[in-house]
């Protein structure tokens, strides 16, 4: 390879905002496997688990059957992935989580991508700003099941002041279904019981030619009213 085309020359001149993804995962890489470059190698993981969104959500045995990548490097690329996520929230632990757009920024590209249905709890304090993102569960490519109590279970457990629900529909469409809406007003009725804010529904989709890429139980004034606690 022209070294003005090496992933770490290319970085130097042009910055890395000009590599390819497959580059990007090459620097990560360092070398290949007998027979192929560390950006073939690259270009296999992105092949296997269809993006880099992909690729952070999987686990390092999964990595792993890839050819040419070990047990190290299959722990690099888990470890840089989770630095990038809690990079991507860290902003959020000071600013204030005032709406679905924010969700979507915290979240939307990476849920938009995904091929099966995630449900997560974003845990907020008192000034709602971000304490974490908890997974409740991850469905299959059309239904995420999830009893209200797992839903609260991280509230709980972390002292959460409230949170906002979110679920990605990997048609694209955000439109809530009836199940959503079910599951919202039960949701609704055990955190009244509980005392726990019920900020939001979120529900991350694809933009369409006459509407945004999520939908807000809240913003669309569907949303079950709460009560106000101190």
């Amino acid at each position: 390879m022209p070294e003005e085309d090496r992933p770490r020359e290319k970085l130097q001149k042009r910055g890395a905002s000009a590599l390819t993804d497959a580059e990007l995962l090459a620097i990560f890489l360092r070398v290949g496997r007998k027979g192929a470059s560390a950006i073939e190698v690259a270009q296999s993981l992105l092949d296997e688990f269809q993006s880099l969104n992909g690729i952070a959500r999987a686990t390092p045995p999964e990595l792993i059957r890839i050819p040419g990548i070990g047990p190290a490097k299959a722990s690099e690329i888990a470890a840089t992935a989770e630095m990038a996520s809690r990079l991507a929230s860290e902003r959020f632990r000071e600013t204030r989580i005032d709406g679905p757009t924010a969700i979507y920024d915290l979240l939307g590209r990476e849920m938009a991508s995904l091929q099966k249905e995630s449900l997560r709890a974003v845990l907020l304090n008192a000034k709602h700003n971000l304490i974490r993102v908890e997974e409740i569960s991850l469905g299959t490519l059309n239904e995420s099941h999830a009893h209200p109590r797992e839903i609260l279970r991280p509230a709980l457990l972390y002292a959460a002041y409230g949170f906002i629900l979110v679920h990605n529909h990997p048609s694209g469409d955000p439109s809530p279904s009836a199940a959503d809406r079910q599951l919202t007003r039960h949701l609704a009725d055990a955190c009244t019981l509980l005392r726990i804010h019920f900020v939001d529904h979120v529900i991350i989709g694809q933009s369409g030619d006459d509407r945004p890429p999520f939908f807000s139980f809240e913003e669309a004034g569907i949303f079950p009213p709460m009560p106000k606690f101190s």
